[in-house]
């Protein structure tokens, strides 16, 4: 053996005596989780038996590793998750309670109701370790089901882990994908109807089961296509009939949403889908500017038409590269929407299905998302309780226990030293874990802003002055298109004309409509430079300004 490769040895048995030393001496305000495999080697499918103890002595009280299990002793199966995250040194884990038969069993981990599918996330390319709890806390804010969180720290084999977010599981319970319950046996009238749950998603962890949709995605660079995967019931237990249905309820949503008359109040795609739930689902996704947003990681669910029966968007899942900790596509500027994606990066394998930009020409829905986003940034949506609750994040993963050296965030680093290195696929790279945290508020604060400029605008019946036009330009700033929407009340002539800062026009783009509405023009400008620009858009005899900037 080389002399190198014994110092290896040697570095790495001691880095290993190092992290069991420290996991049997852990203190934490965090509850601790301590997993026992036995000796086996946790895998990525099939889940192996283990053993799971859980130290939560209550809020105020700290928790040390050779404290009793108080909150959760038993078995469970234990498997790697995740897709790109695999690649990761800090793995992220699903786990299953089991009794000593080994069969699944419900139990309350941390505060959170029974059940007994559970995931352990661990933050890695996220240095805030807090981006997945912030979008669950927001999708819970919206009053919509949304998985919840704790905070934890992980022992794995007498070898401290880090720290940790315990997740619900999305799966039907009444706790919390709260549908029907759908049996075999279930397989006409009412009782077909639901409950369902689709996700649109990479088939990592899944046996694949699905369809492809006839409606492929709006500006492929390819031959991409949307699939849908069942969820619930699996694909080894949903019948052929319940097959059948949910495929032929979504392809008449698709077909009514591609049609003509897409817009009818009766006869449209309403008919079909809980806007409201399609409204939040869109919100939580922007304000995050999740680059895997609508095309990964994506759930619907369906209850039965006894119990209400339309499509519902949700639960939000995966956020760990939103909140600008993407330098890919939609990058992470505070700027630009993720329903652009296809625009952006064509070539893309996963792109987003067609619904989002169709559904925005409905001028009910682009009302419905105004007056939405109009009451959520009044209240639950306020920037200032968004930084509160990251700062509450801050303060609990921060915090040092008297007589103690270091914090919970403090250990994680210290285990796994990635601050101030780039880890795929970072947008901004902090040098400690404050930096990473101010930035992250700093995003926020730039995107909710950037939101208030873009977002569809309650209109109202008070204006006097050229009330036959209303004109808004976005993105802005813009990549390689720009939008402009407008409100006709009589049939007309719309003219844009975009300037540079000389006065000199750039490009002119007109269109006639033969009746009242509201409209978007898209006009591509990938040939503009990087810069400052003013639009005139001229409708009939009045006209209105702006100023939009070009960005690379």
């Amino acid at each position: 053996m080389r002399f190198s490769d014994r110092i290896t040895i040697i570095a790495l048995l001691f880095l290993c005596a190092v992290q069991t030393s420290f996991a049997q001496s852990l203190k934490s305000n965090l509850p601790i989780i301590v997993i026992n495999t036995n000796g086996q080697t946790i895998s990525d499918e099939p889940k192996i038996a283990a053993t799971m103890g859980v130290i939560d002595n209550g809020p105020g009280n700290p928790n040390s590793a050779t404290d009793p299990f108080n909150n959760y002793s038993g078995k469970i199966g234990i498997e790697i998750r995740g897709s790109s995250s695999q690649s990761f040194p800090k793995k992220q884990f699903g786990i299953e309670l089991r009794d000593d038969l080994g069969e699944g069993v419900s139990a309350s981990l941390l505060g959170m109701p029974p059940e007994e599918d559970w995931v352990l996330f661990a933050p890695y390319n996220d240095k805030s370790l807090m981006r997945d709890a912030l979008a669950y806390k927001l999708g819970r804010e919206l009053g919509e089901y949304a998985p919840r969180t704790r905070f934890c720290e992980v022992i794995i084999n007498d070898t401290y882990q880090g720290v940790y977010v315990l997740i619900e599981k999305i799966k039907r319970d009444k706790n919390r994908v709260d549908i029907n319950k759908l049996n075999p046996d279930e397989n006409t009238g009412d009782n077909l109807t639901g409950g369902y749950i689709i996700k649109i998603d990479k088939s990592t962890g899944s046996d694949n089961g699905g369809w492809t949709s006839t409606y492929t995605p709006p500006g492929r660079n390819g031959n991409q296509t949307i699939f849908f995967q069942y969820d619930y019931p699996k694909n080894s237990d949903i019948t052929s009939q319940q097959k059948s249905y949910i495929q032929q309820f979504i392809a008449n949503f698709e077909g009514t949403l591609a049609g003509t008359n897409f817009t009818d109040p009766v006869q449209g795609y309403s008919r079909y889908i809980d806007v409201n739930s399609f409204v939040d689902f869109f919100i939580v996704n922007e304000v995050s500017k999740n680059v895997d947003g609508y095309r990964l990681s994506t759930y619907l669910h369906k209850q039965k038409d006894s119990d209400g029966g339309k499509l519902r968007m949700g639960p939000v899942w995966d956020f760990n590269l939103g909140f600008g900790n993407a330098n890919y596509c939609t990058q992470g500027n505070p700027e630009g929407w993720v329903t652009n994606f296809n625009t952006i990066c064509p070539q893309d394998f996963w792109l987003i299905p067609f619904w989002w930009s169709r559904l925005y020409q409905d001028g009910n829905y682009r009302s419905e998302l105004a007056a939405r986003w109009a009451s959520l940034r009044s209240n639950e949506f306020a920037t200032s309780k968004i930084i509160a609750y990251i700062d509450s994040v801050y303060n609990v993963l921060n915090t040092v226990l008297p007589g103690e050296a270091s914090s919970a965030q403090q250990r994680n680093f210290q285990t796994w030293p990635v601050l101030g290195k780039y880890i795929w696929p970072n947008y901004y790279v902090g040098s400690s874990y404050v930096d990473e945290v101010n930035w992250l508020k700093s995003w926020v604060t730039n995107r909710m802003d950037w939101l208030d400029l873009n977002m569809p605008s309650v209109i109202t019946e008070v204006k006097e002055i050229n009330e036959n036009k209303r004109v808004e330009a976005f993105p802005n700033p813009f990549r390689k298109e720009i939008s402009f929407e407008y409100t006709l009340k009589d049939a007309g002539t719309v003219e844009i004309k975009l300037f540079n800062l000389l006065g000199q026009m750039i490009l002119t783009d007109h269109e006639s409509h033969s009746e009242a509405g509201t409209y978007r023009r898209t006009i591509r400008t990938e040939n503009l430079p990087e810069g400052s620009y003013y639009y005139q858009a001229i409708l009939g005899t009045e006209f209105t300004s702006g100023k939009v900037i070009k960005w690379e």
